[in-house]
């Protein structure tokens, strides 16, 4: 950097700073003061649920809008910061409220292990749900199982069709068939599950019935197709924007060293765009394990293992369609195991979650040239 650039650069500084001092005066800090001290009044009313909380809520609204005309760009920082504060706090408390609610659960389920109680470890060493016959027991792994199955059948359904169908939009169609292919898919990805677990109760469910008397047409296989179709939409929107995203000179490079369009595709879109891709895949796998209504109306509500494992001709149920038939009905105990296989899907979900920021930064050094 030169002698000329570095006093251009020392001079925004001290413009920006001055800018910041202009419009940190005390009116404006009164007013951030106030619209910051009348957002976080109105949310702890929100939660407390008192009737007084469109007071504070209303002296936001003003105290913002005032400060929006005199101090904007104050202000839009302030208020981007509290609503950002209130997202994290309430997603902390939606945490912190499902792992307290599952406590007696795991208090109900606990086992020993070497002369040590383990909360909740009989959940996961036994077999038997019921809810109803005493002794009670509420065993999550069932339910484990049905949910490991639906997953891993939609994910060898929409991993490999997603990314095939992905790499033919961003790579080879003509531009007007990906202008006519591309919203037809992101429509597909606003079909709600319902309609298709309605799908899949009124015409497959019947036809496996009939054709191959499995089980009332209930069965892992084909409900993790209908699971997996729902979604491929989801997998190849992904996984399109992050390989339309490589630069087109790393792949002329490419071509132009003699490579071929497919070696070119394999060789160099593919690893570059590698993360996005498996941030693709691994979203439609966290939608395959959060999926709900597909699975409720399609499988048998049912908590049993089939025998062998391995028997995809099966189905009893999964972690989200168990919550789904029984909060309504369901009290004590036996709503608090309802909280704790919610905790199970959550733990599951932001494991792939961190998983998929690993691998992004993996592969965002690797192309940094770090390893």
């Amino acid at each position: 950097m030169g002698i000329q650039d570095w006093r251009k650069h020392v001079e925004q500084r001290l413009q920006r700073t001055r800018e910041f001092v202009t419009e940190t005066e005390p009116a404006a800090l009164a007013i951030v003061i106030l619209s910051i001290g009348s957002l976080l009044t109105a949310f702890g009313g929100f939660l407390l649920a008192s009737s007084w909380t469109a007071i504070p809520f209303a002296t936001f609204l003003v105290s913002t809008g005032y400060g929006w005309i005199r101090h904007q760009a104050l202000i839009a920082r302030t208020v981007t910061f509290a609503m950002t504060t209130v997202t994290i706090v309430t997603l902390g408390l939606i945490v912190v409220f499902i792992f307290y609610e599952a406590i007696p659960a795991f208090q109900y389920e606990s086992a020993t292990v070497f002369g040590v109680s383990v909360p909740g470890l009989g959940m996961f060493t036994q077999t038997r749900w019921d809810a109803v016959t005493e002794p009670v027991r509420y065993s999550l792994l069932p339910m484990i199982h049905g949910t490991v199955m639906v997953t891993a059948i939609a994910t060898l359904v929409a991993a490999p069709l997603g990314v095939a169908a992905a790499l033919f939009i961003a790579e080879i169609a003509p531009p007007t068939v990906r202008e006519l292919v591309k919203p037809g898919i992101e429509i597909l990805a606003g079909i709600p599950s319902i309609v298709y677990g309605f799908i899949g109760f009124t015409v497959i469910n019947p036809w496996t019935s009939t054709e191959f008397a499995l089980n009332g047409g209930s069965t892992y296989l084909f409900v993790g197709l209908v699971v997996g179709l729902m979604a491929l939409p989801t997998v190849v929107s992904v996984a399109e924007d992050a390989l339309t995203s490589v630069p087109d000179s790393m792949k002329d490079g490419a071509l132009a060293l003699g490579a071929t369009d497919w070696q070119s595709m394999t060789s160099i879109t593919l690893p570059a765009a590698f993360s996005g891709v498996s941030a693709a895949v691994l979203l439609g796998v966290g939608r395959a394990i959060g999926e709900t209504m597909a699975a409720t109306v399609m499988l048998a509500g049912t908590q049993a293992i089939p025998d062998p494992v391995t028997n995809v001709f099966y189905g009893y149920e999964t972690l989200t369609s168990l919550i789904a038939r029984g909060y309504g009905s369901s009290t004590g105990v036996h709503e608090s195991a309802l909280f704790a296989a919610g905790i199970v899907l959550f733990v599951t979900v932001l494991c792939l979650s961190i998983a998929s920021q690993y691998i992004e930064a993996r592969m965002r050094r690797r192309l940094g040239g770090a390893e």
